[in-house]
């Protein structure tokens, strides 16, 4: 900033010295040494100044730097509106400078006042601008840092809007006035300009607004177009599947409002993902997808559906023999082979019920191979579990038609199945405690499953289950684990 007000200072003595379409006179030459060595004196004096001021304005900046950790609110405030406390002290240097070289004209060439006067005022005026856009890029990664650690506020940082207007009434308008002024004194006050002096002047006034224009639209363009690639880049992650997604906020105007945004929007998906995982671990994927997509009013339908309900033996007895963490233990090991294969078969693991598992086929997706499924799933699941030692377990299939759906209050539900293929299921798994193969399956699965699946079962006794009108025709795998006692 302190170099683009020093670059300012001198293109602005020198188009005083020579720009101005005014002859040669012994005044000016005679002026030229003391105003010169004025200048380069009142230089060093400003730029002491400034320094100074930076140095006092960013002290708590400097403190925050180096303590770490999210800024206070003043430590905030200082870092963001630094740029534009810089510009306004340069300005007021800018101010005293021109009040000074005024002074010093009209004792020698009352004529020139004006000139310098406007001269300088416009030339202030477009440095000033220039310099606090410049601070702004300069120190952006330091406002970038104190709104993401600190709490996000509205700052007196420009819209898109206003810096558009800034670089089109610095770069082009304020140039063009120095060229309007010329003209409008040549054609109305008795001071003739040489044609080959007016020439060179509104020469040099067009070569400075290209400049002027080219660097504020520089400027402009990066303010604006960087955090919009920066976002284009952060949605181009999201997009291919990245989830901890954060962008920079470079500054309080509409932009870091957008920044802002997209952050926020982030975290929410975060949010709103943990929550769809969580509620996915508790209820299963599919219910989780259903709820999603259909709602959680309370109700049911009826399905076609199998069955597998797989139970611990003698689980009371190993909770009092064996300590807490062992059992605990043992039960998720249980469990997590019980999820494993219901899910590798297409299964929904309903429930828990202490040291059971009920898992359902065909609900709450459809499908119509559900007994072939549950099958397939107890045969594995029996050799699966006999790898867990100390771990004996009975397990029941069933299948046929039940009321599926959101059971309980408004308040808290399940979804759920309940019918006869789950008592049926239930007492099975009773049953097959008793047996060798520790499997039990109704022919009412064995019937409707393929005939691949059914090659692997064989048929039982018929018996009467308990709390049942009917007889239940039993069947058995084939392959089972032998050397259990």
């Amino acid at each position: 900033m302190l170099g683009a007000n020093l670059v300012g200072a001198v293109m602005v003595f020198a188009f005083v010295r020579y720009g101005l379409p005014i002859p040669e006179s012994l005044a000016i030459v005679s002026d030229q040494w003391r105003n010169t060595a004025v200048f380069g004196g009142y230089l060093v004096f400003a730029a002491v100044v400034s320094l100074s001021a930076a140095a006092l304005m960013l002290r708590s900046v400097i403190r925050w730097q180096l303590r770490g950790g999210a800024p206070r609110r003043s430590e905030q405030m200082s870092a963001l509106h630094a740029p534009l406390r810089q510009a306004i002290v340069h300005l007021v240097l800018w101010i005293g400078g021109g009040i000074i070289f005024t002074l010093l004209t009209i004792q020698e060439m009352p004529e020139l006042a004006v000139a310098i006067t406007v001269t300088v005022a416009l030339a202030a005026t477009t440095v000033f601008g220039f310099t606090y856009m410049l601070g702004e890029r300069i120190l952006r990664p330091l406002a970038a840092q104190a709104l993401s650690e600190g709490e996000f506020d509205r700052t007196m940082a420009p819209g898109v809007g206003t810096r558009m207007g800034m670089t089109w009434g610095l770069g082009t308008l304020t140039p063009a006035i120095g060229i309007i002024l010329l003209c409008v004194t040549q054609l109305t006050t008795d001071l003739a300009f040489s044609p080959d002096a007016l020439a060179w002047s509104i020469l040099l006034l067009a070569l400075i607004t290209i400049g002027d224009a080219l660097l504020l639209s520089t400027l402009t363009a990066s303010q604006i177009s960087d955090p919009i690639k920066q976002l284009r880049r952060a949605i181009e992650r999201v997009q291919r599947g990245a989830t901890d997604v954060r962008v920079e906020v470079f500054d309080g105007s509409e932009i870091g409002r957008l920044q802002v945004g997209f952050n926020r929007m982030m975290r929410e998906s975060d949010e709103r993902r943990l929550l769809r995982e969580l509620f996915g671990q508790h209820v299963g994927e599919d219910v989780a997808r259903r709820a999603i997509k259909f709602g959680t009013e309370l109700g049911g339908e009826t399905r076609f559906v199998a069955v597998l309900f797989v139970d611990m033996v003698g689980s009371t007895g190993a909770a009092a023999e064996r300590p807490p963490g062992e059992v605990v233990g043992m039960l998720n090991e249980f469990f997590r082979v019980v999820v494993d294969v219901v899910d590798r078969h297409n299964g929904f693991v309903n429930k828990f019920m202490g040291d059971a598992a009920l898992a359902i086929f065909g609900a709450p997706l459809d499908r119509p191979d559900a007994p072939t499924a549950a099958l397939a799933a107890a045969r594995e699941l029996r050799f699966a579990l006999d790898d867990i030692v100390g771990l004996d377990i009975g397990i029941g299939v069933s299948a046929g038609l039940a009321v599926a759906g959101n059971i309980g209050a408004a308040e808290r539900f399940e979804y759920t199945v309940i019918g006869d293929p789950v008592n049926e299921a239930s007492r099975l798994t009773e049953l097959a405690k008793l047996q060798p193969s520790r499997v039990l399956a109704s022919t009412s699965a064995l019937y409707f499953a393929d005939e691949d699946e059914q090659r692997h079962w064989a048929l039982g006794d018929r018996v009467k289950l308990r709390g049942r009108r009917r007889d239940t025709h039993l069947a058995f795998p084939v392959e089972f684990p032998r050397h259990e006692s």
